[in-house]
C-alpha cells in the first residue's frame, strides 16, 4: 500500500512539473504582440578592450592613442528564423555611438513584433536617400548630429565615423594627431552596409528584453584587410584611403552573443 501511495505522489508530481514546464514553453514560444530589443555596442582594439587615451601598436609599427572615437549606426533591419523581416522605422533608427559617452553604446529598440530573430543588418553613417531630403528632412537628427560634432556642414554633410587622436612611429617620433573621417567625398558616398548572423536567436517577447552584444573592433578602421600608413599622412578625410577605410568596415562588427532574459 505504502509503495502504490508512493507511485501516486510520484506520478502526480511528474504530471505537475510535466504541466508546469508546458505552461513555461508555451509563455516563452509565443510570438504574439511586441516586445523591446537592446543592442550593445562594446568598443574593442583587438584582443583588448577599447580604452581612451591607451596605446595600441599596429601592424605597421605605429603605435596610437584614440581621443574620438563616433560612428553613426543607421536602418536597423531584423530578420526572424523564418525569412520575415522587421524594418526599424526611418525616423527611429539614427544614432550616434560615442566612446566617451557610455550610455549612447546601448541602443533600445521598441515595438518590435515579437518572433525569434536570426540576425541583424544596418549601416554605418546616413543613407543618401535621407541626405537627398534636404536639410529640412532631416528632423531632430541633424540638430543631433551637429551638436555630435557628426557633421561637417550642411553642403559637406555628415560625418559616419570620427576616429581621431596621436600616433608615433619608427620616423614619427613626437605624438602627432591623427583624424580619420568618413562620409561623402565627391562622388564617392561611402555608407557602408552591416550584416550579421546572431550566434542564438534573439527571442523578443512581450515579456522578453534580448540583449544583442556587438563587438566593434577599432583596430579594422586603420588595420584591418586594407592596411593605412599615418606615417604617410594623418588626415583621411577622402581619396583613395578613406575608400580603404570604408571597405574595412565591412569586417569591423562582431555579434559576440545574445542574452534572452
Amino acid at each position: 500500500m505504502k509503495f502504490q501511495l508512493k507511485n501516486i505522489v510520484a506520478v502526480m508530481a511528474m504530471a505537475l512539473a510535466f504541466t508546469s514546464c508546458s505552461n513555461d514553453d508555451d509563455n516563452n514560444d509565443s510570438e504574439t504582440g511586441e516586445g523591446s530589443l537592446k543592442i550593445e555596442f562594446d568598443n574593442v582594439y583587438g584582443s583588448a578592450d577599447f580604452a581612451a587615451n591607451t596605446a595600441y601598436t599596429n601592424s605597421n609599427g605605429e603605435v596610437i592613442k584614440a581621443n574620438k572615437v563616433k560612428y553613426i549606426v543607421s536602418n536597423i533591419v531584423l530578420t526572424k528564423a523564418d525569412g520575415t523581416t522587421y524594418t526599424v522605422p526611418k525616423t527611429e533608427s539614427y544614432f550616434i555611438i560615442d566612446e566617451l559617452t557610455p550610455a549612447s553604446t546601448l541602443l533600445t529598440i521598441p515595438n518590435i513584433p515579437a518572433g525569434n530573430y536570426k540576425s541583424i543588418s544596418y549601416g554605418i553613417g546616413v543613407d543618401k536617400a535621407q541626405f537627398d531630403l534636404g536639410a529640412t528632412g532631416q528632423g531632430n537628427f541633424l540638430t543631433t548630429a551637429q551638436n555630435a560634432g557628426m557633421m561637417w556642414s550642411w553642403s559637406a554633410g555628415y560625418k559616419f565615423v570620427a576616429f581621431e587622436g596621436t600616433f608615433t612611429s619608427s620616423t614619427v617620433t613626437t605624438d602627432t594627431n591623427f583624424k580619420l573621417h568618413t562620409g561623402q567625398t565627391g562622388t564617392d558616398y561611402n555608407y557602408a552596409t552591416i550584416s550579421m548572423n546572431f550566434p542564438d536567436n534573439a527571442l523578443v517577447r512581450t515579456n522578453i528584453t534580448p540583449q544583442v552584444h556587438i563587438m566593434a573592433d577599432l583596430k579594422h578602421l586603420l588595420d584591418g584587410t586594407n592596411k593605412i600608413n599615418l606615417s604617410e599622412g594623418a588626415t583621411i578625410m577622402g581619396g583613395s584611403k578613406l575608400a580603404l577605410a570604408t571597405a574595412n568596415l565591412a569586417n569591423m562588427f562582431e555579434v559576440h552573443h545574445v542574452h534572452n532574459d
